[in-house]
């Protein structure tokens, strides 16, 4: 790999490579693609448009749509909007915004796709935050977001690697899970709320109409983890999600009848018993996630039994930060039992992923305003670093992020049963 080279800050984040306008028209608007070119459900099989089963395996494209706090170095700073919020206070809204820009143009691009087709994946997963599709104010725009376009890359992308894609609203609006990683006020409101139950549908009706002739898109995961374990009313809670889940998929099925929908469990995608019917549609598989335990049949038994008791296909969307000798052991086991599976993530500060991004220099006092306190003005103004310093730092992180200059993780990568190129 390359050694790191710093930018000037104004050149980087002045020269825009990626795309920047929303389109238009939905992909493959010309002509209606055939249903038989996409993969579609038997029993609990994924079947590809030649006939050959499919197995997922693959990464997730985390932190690029959708940041994330420790795949920065930061730990009480842990969500998309206390971030842009930091960030505005360290360096200021204007360079915030021309930060996320040169951010989304360069931390995913199609070097990085042709490195993961490379390792002999077939699949990714794409979060995503649903103010992509508003115009709420993120990741540097207020009005026109990208989303679309963003996503149009990456499908371009796969469709020259032969990758499949999974689409997988991680923040939902009002917030579906109640923590930090569906950038919510610290509760499901989702669920609670006529307003954002409606938005989420129509966002999931739109994105199914503009993608619904691409075939690169394997399925829409309707939302990531919902409604975390923490709340007093989590059961009431989890009875919403199943009436949730049919509204969403109803919508979505007005304007597409090909694309396999995808389900996740109550409390971290692990909690399948709150869902009592799985005959609404005829294209649903659902997914689960897991994150340490035993790397053994045993230990994914419950999940197992579910998945035979609807016929339908389990696949493990997130697992992942765990030694290379119980990825190994956990990757045999899901092939074994045939459930497929995206490593989490696939790019992040330091390692435990495909990719590990180099801290830049001075990172550490971008870290350091992170987390120290900013209750109030005089604190945001005694933590301030010097700008330029920051800048620079900042600038020197998109440098780091980008694939000529990250490390491939090999034994990670190989840990997966995968393959790094020499």
């Amino acid at each position: 790999m390359k050694k790191i080279i710093y930018p000037i800050v104004a050149s980087l984040l002045l020269s825009f490579a990626g795309c920047q306008s929303q389109k238009e028209t939905p992909a493959q608007e010309e002509e209606t693609v055939s249903p038989e070119m996409f993969v579609r459900v038997s029993g609990t099989d994924l079947i590809q448009p030649d006939g050959q089963k499919l197995l997922i395996r693959g990464t997730n494209l985390g932190n690029w749509l959708n940041p994330e706090g420790y795949m920065f170095g930061f730990n009480k700073t842990n969500s998309p909007g206390r971030i842009n919020q930091m960030l505005c206070e360290l360096v200021g809204p204007d360079f915030t915004a021309e930060f996320w820009q040169t951010f989304k143009d360069n931390y995913i691009t199609a070097e990085d796709i042709r490195f993961i087709a490379e390792t002999g994946a077939n699949t990714i997963r794409l979060p995503f935050h649903y103010k992509l599709f508003t115009d709420e104010d993120y990741m540097g725009l207020t009005a026109n977001q990208d989303g679309f376009a963003r996503i149009d890359s990456v499908v371009n992308w796969c469709r020259e690697t032969g990758l499949y894609l999974i689409l997988d609203m991680h923040d939902a609006p009002g917030g579906q899970t109640g923590d930090n990683i569906d950038d919510s006020y610290g509760y499901p409101w989702l669920f609670d709320s006529e307003a954002s139950q409606q938005l989420f549908c129509d966002i999931w009706k739109k994105i199914a109409d503009y993608y619904k002739n691409e075939p690169i898109i394997l399925g829409y995961e309707l939302i990531n983890e919902p409604i975390a374990p923490y709340f007093s009313n989590m059961e009431e809670l989890n009875a919403k999600l199943e009436p949730l889940h049919k509204r969403a998929v109803a919508a979505i099925r007005e304007v597409d009848t090909n694309h396999i929908i995808l389900l996740g469990g109550a409390q971290w995608n692990g909690n399948f018993r709150p869902f009592t019917d799985a005959t609404y549609d005829d294209k649903i598989m659902y997914t689960c996630h897991r994150y340490g335990g035993e790397a053994t049949k045993a230990a994914i038994q419950e999940i197992i039994d579910f998945r035979d008791k609807v016929n339908l296909p389990m696949y493990m969307g997130e697992i992942g930060h765990n030694t290379e000798a119980w990825q190994n052991a956990f990757c045999h086991v899901m092939e074994e039992n045939n459930i497929g599976w995206t490593f989490w993530p696939y790019k992040k500060l330091d390692g435990s992923s495909f990719m590990g991004i180099n801290a830049p220099e001075n990172w550490d006092q971008v870290v350091a305003f992170s987390e120290a306190p900013r209750g109030t003005y005089k604190e945001i103004r005694d933590a301030r670093p010097d700008q330029e310093t920051i800048k620079k730092a900042l600038a020197g992180f998109i440098e780091n992020s980008k694939c000529k200059n990250c490390v491939p993780q090999e034994g990670y990568i190989r840990s997966l049963g995968l393959q790094v190129n020499e």
